[in-house]
């Protein structure tokens, strides 16, 4: 029996990003696509009970669970020099850049593994990172540089960033991620919408208020569009400055701070028009469930959405930092006013999604490990 170790750690992560999202999509199509004489097994940190059981009822068909006798923390630190191994041997899939990273023999011993770099940013934009974990990522990366015998990239945007930053030679290959399969309104969406406060026309955002993000100039710009702007994710406290700063009337932006699934479906679904203004992006999840619901979606020129999105969005581009707020409003007006464009990013949208799928991300990452 072959066996996939899958660092699926993510899944117990705090915070529920993007990482956390991707594991938890990625894992359970892995052990559906396994090959004849294949099984996939997964690995964790040391965790609660409740956790651990948590991660196997979300996983039926996972061979095993082993579990680190280290916590998060002491394990990425344990990681980033060297320290540690997983039990058993043969291949290894990352879904991030926490991963065990150290001399192995791929062509005597069979072992190898593979990590995924999901941005570039502790080059890119190191501001949004704290100085340790901006360490931690160059860290990861140089042993990544030296040990890894596969770098999995969600775009090629950040595949080009990552040869330009560090010498992977031909190890990069790009597989990109999907929407959310958990997205979906249900049948008390009604009510959900109702509970939210949901208006009949408005604008959904998605992102914290990194200046990467560009929630800050959406908002400014939110002076020149005449429907309300809700934001995922950033409380009404999270946004005071900004909307102090913007002189916007009160109501016009509206916090609706961290949504579970079943909240987000229902918000997502229901938007005129979903905005994703980022600066600086790596692959763009967000823009795929919007798609996936059939709801127009304003976004940046950012190469990795318009890779993602190619002419299913409307794209605004970055250049001139001053005039992006009333660009991103230009682009909202045009959908809120014209049936027909609207009627047209919705099927175009839905048509893009398409093809974008986790299974197919996972036979992708079944035929990188037999390639290996």
């Amino acid at each position: 029996m072959t066996t996939l170790r899958v660092i699926i750690d993510e899944m117990l992560s705090p915070t529920a990003g993007g990482a956390s999202r991707y594991t938890a999509e990625l894992a359970p199509e892995l052990i559906l696509t396994a090959p004849r004489g294949c099984a996939v097994e997964g690995f964790v940190s040391a965790s609660t009970e409740a956790d651990y059981a948590r991660v196997t009822e979300a996983l039926p068909g996972l061979a095993a669970l082993h579990k680190s006798s280290l916590a998060r923390r002491e394990l990425r630190q344990a990681w980033q020099h060297g320290f540690t191994r997983l039990p058993g041997t043969g291949m290894v899939h990352a879904t991030s850049l926490f991963a065990p990273l150290a001399r192995h023999d791929r062509l005597n011993d069979g072992d190898q593994i593979a990590v995924t770099f999901h941005d570039a940013l502790a080059w890119t934009n190191p501001e949004t990172l704290s100085p340790r974990d901006v360490s931690w990522h160059k860290s990861m990366a140089k042993r990544a540089e030296k040990y890894a015998d596969a770098i999995v990239a969600p775009s090629h945007a950040v595949a080009d960033q990552l040869a330009d930053l560090l010498d992977f030679g031909d190890r990069i290959r790009v597989i990109s991620g999907a929407a959310s399969t958990t997205l979906v309104p249900g049948d008390d969406a009604d009510e959900r919408a109702a509970q939210l406060g949901l208006p009949d026309r408005y604008v959904l955002a998605i992102g914290s208020l990194e200046p990467r993000r560009g929630i800050d100039q959406l908002v400014r710009g939110m002076a020149h569009v005449d429907v309300p702007l809700l934001i995922v994710g950033p409380t009404e406290h999270d946004l005071g400055a900004i909307l102090a700063e913007s002189g916007l009337p009160e109501g016009r932006v509206r916090a609706l701070g961290p949504l579970n699934n079943e909240n987000l479906a229902v918000a997502l679904d229901r938007a005129s028009v979903f905005a994703y203004p980022n600066l600086e992006e790596g692959f763009g999840m967000p823009v795929l469930e919007a798609f996936t619901l059939g709801t127009p979606v304003v976004h940046s020129d950012a190469p990795a959405l318009l890779e993602l999105a190619t002419d299913a969005g409307y794209t605004v581009e970055r250049e001139d930092e001053a005039t992006y707020p009333e660009r991103l409003a230009g682009a909202i007006n045009q959908i809120l006013g014209d049936g027909e464009l609207a009627e047209r990013l919705k099927y175009s949208g839905m048509d893009r999604a398409r093809a974008y799928t986790w299974r197919s991300t996972a036979e992708k990452v079944w035929a990188l490990h037999a390639d290996l």
